[in-house]
């Protein structure tokens, strides 16, 4: 399977992807998780990424669509993917359609996780990570806490909240997914491989609906 999940800021679309990842054993392409890698191992990519991840505004498409036509086209990829913040708009959507053309592969859904805007920023700012980068356990400060204030159940690591999840940059990254990204919900509608899911309430269940949609076995 090759899946896009869609989804504003705060969605879930990590948790989920990541979740999914395991159950179908395909590799997880999260464009953040790219991103944030370049940037620590000061990469080229990176530094050209930093200002913009840190204003909490998109990086510049060719960033992107290079990270990305790079991972596609190698082996680990050839039976499937789930991606996760990319395209972020209609001209990487494009971008994607060469890309997949080039590989003989096409996108066999697009999952949209739908979530009420008012819900989103709470989701956001109560999001923490562990510090670790070989363990990076997300937790939230509300929904899902560590035992132990600020420290990772997993490994010990201090936990830390990411630059662009601070309060005054949610509003601007919401702003900039309703005028980028959410005219990719008509796009991939019109391809006909667009599923909505209602990414509200109990982590589980979202899960279970969004197997259900995929049609695989829970």
């Amino acid at each position: 399977m090759r899946i896009l999940f869609l989804g504003a800021p705060g969605a879930g679309k990590g948790t989920q992807c990541q979740r999914l990842a395991e159950k179908l054993n395909l590799p997880h392409l999260s464009s953040g998780d790219i991103l944030r890698g370049a940037v620590d191992q000061g990469t080229p990519a990176g530094i050209a990424a930093k200002p913009f991840m840190d204003k909490g505004v998109f990086v510049p498409d060719n960033v992107l669509v290079d990270m990305f036509k790079e991972r596609l086209s190698t082996p680990g990829c050839a039976r499937g993917f789930i991606l996760d913040g990319f395209p972020r708009n209609i001209a990487q959507a494009k971008a994607l359609d060469v890309m997949l053309e080039e590989i003989k592969a096409q996108l066999t859904y697009v999952i949209n996780l739908n979530v009420d805007e008012r819900l989103l920023s709470e989701r956001i700012t109560g999001r923490r990570t562990c510090s670790s980068k070989d363990c990076a356990a997300v937790y939230h400060t509300k929904f899902s806490p560590p035992a132990k204030d600020n420290i990772c159940d997993k490994c010990g690591a201090v936990l830390s909240q990411r630059s662009d999840d601070k309060e005054e940059l949610v509003k601007k990254r919401l702003d900039t997914y309703r005028e980028q990204t959410q005219p990719l919900i008509e796009y991939y509608d019109g391809k006909h491989v667009l599923k909505t899911v209602d990414g509200e309430g109990n982590p589980d269940n979202i899960f279970d609906a969004i197997l259900h949609t995929l049609k695989v076995t829970c």
